[in-house]
């Protein structure tokens, strides 16, 4: 199956030889963006580029008709399988192929294959560059951001393009749809290989720095201590506590960074990160200022100072009713049933539900297993996914 043959081909491209990792603007980019303008360019359609990245695959239609645009990311984590992101470009493009050149030629809208660069945030810890380039959603805020070797993300784009003019704007666009694994169990424990996306939860990324003053690990007694890591290891079960007692919420420290690391050393300072999940927007803030609370009371009790920068926060996103029925209505043209199901994952959807109705398909992964090597989705459930994307064009264009 060729889309599945692509997925394997594309997870190949890397910037490190022993794992698959790419990250905005890096070498593996640039070399998996060159084979997917070959592949879209291969399906007969017009290939474009902006200056964040991204690529963008059009139907042969005028500018003037209304548009849909299918998408996804296709940048990863460290250590990444190859169907997240990955998987919503590739699937798209698949369905494009599927329907005859007549089919396209009458259809009452264009369609665009939106390949966007960033999603996951992994080199300057700010999700949806790629989309929010393209959604108008930059601020000058991500443009002074710092990758781990002191890079500024405005040093990687052309200066006339750090503020860009959006491509999507409000009112422009039919929709966004977006394919993705499901990067959970659902669907592989009711055996079916397709569901809808109803809603995305919210998300809120920070930094969190706690401070305190090195001293020598034989010497300094344990009660003259201002160990600033026992500080944010406290913090860092105190997270996980919150979100074991609150319905729905998800706590993850990713990153634990301890400033200039000895054995022998009392930690004098320790940066951490924090991620947080709800479907409901008032939750999460709830959560966010009980943990904000809980890591000044940590540092006052240890003796230590701390500092807490809110990196990125998304409210939560509602899938579109009627853009997801005709999504639904493919499905069940070829599944017995179509269930319903939230993500806890961010996707570039929740980007582009600034300009536009959206809608997602999920994918069943085995074992619910994502971002992580062992990530996999079959040939048949990756073939059922393009058609599907298919049948819901040829459905979007009877409305």
């Amino acid at each position: 199956m060729l889309t599945w043959d692509r997925l394997q081909t594309l997870g190949g491209i890397s910037d490190e030889p022993a794992r698959l990792k790419r990250v905005f603007a890096s070498p593996g980019m640039r070399t998996a963006a060159a084979q997917l303008f070959e592949w879209m360019r291969a399906a007969r359609l017009t290939v474009t580029t902006d200056d964040w990245g991204n690529l963008f695959a059009r139907t042969p239609h005028p500018d003037s008709m209304p548009l849909l645009v299918i998408g996804s990311h296709f940048d990863t984590v460290p250590g990444a399988g190859k169907y997240d992101g990955a998987l919503g470009i590739l699937a798209a493009i698949g369905a494009l192929e599927t329907l005859s050149q007549d089919e396209i030629k009458h259809l009452p809208f264009a369609v665009e294959i939106a390949a966007f660069s960033d999603e996951e945030g992994t080199r300057f810890h700010t999700t949806y560059l790629g989309s929010r380039a393209a959604a108008g959603g930059i601020e000058p805020a991500d443009l002074a951001r710092r990758d781990s070797s002191g890079t500024t993300l405005a040093s990687l784009i052309p200066e006339k393009s750090r503020q860009p003019s959006p491509r999507y704007t409000k009112g422009k666009l039919l929709a966004y749809w977006e394919a993705h694994i499901e990067q959970g169990p659902v669907l592989e424990k009711l055996n079916l290989p397709l569901g809808i996306v109803t809603a995305i939860a919210g998300q809120t990324r920070a930094k969190i720095r706690f401070t305190g003053r090195a001293a020598h690990a034989g010497t300094c007694p344990m009660d003259m201590r201002h160990d600033a890591l026992a500080g944010a290891a406290e913090f860092v079960l105190a997270a996980e506590s919150l979100a074991r007692e609150t319905p729905d919420l998800v706590a993850t420290v990713g990153c634990l960074d301890i400033a200039a690391p000895a054995s022998n050393v009392v930690p004098a300072a320790t940066d951490l990160t924090l991620d947080l999940r709800h479907p409901n927007d008032s939750t999460r803030s709830q959560s966010i200022a009980t943990l904000q609370s809980t890591a000044e009371s940590i540092a006052k009790k240890r003796g230590l100072t701390h500092a807490w920068e809110t990196v990125q926060e998304n409210s939560a996103v509602a899938c579109d009713p009627a853009q997801s029925r005709i999504l639904e209505a493919a499905v069940a043209a070829n599944q017995k049933e179509v269930p319903r199901l939230s993500s806890g994952a961010g996707h570039d959807a929740v980007a582009m539900s600034k300009v536009a109705p959206v809608a997602m398909l999920f994918v069943r992964c085995r074992g619910g297993v994502s971002h992580h090597p062992d990530e996999y989705a079959s040939p048949a459930d990756v073939a059922a996914c393009v058609e599907t994307l298919a049948e819901g064009i040829r459905r979007l264009a009877r409305q």
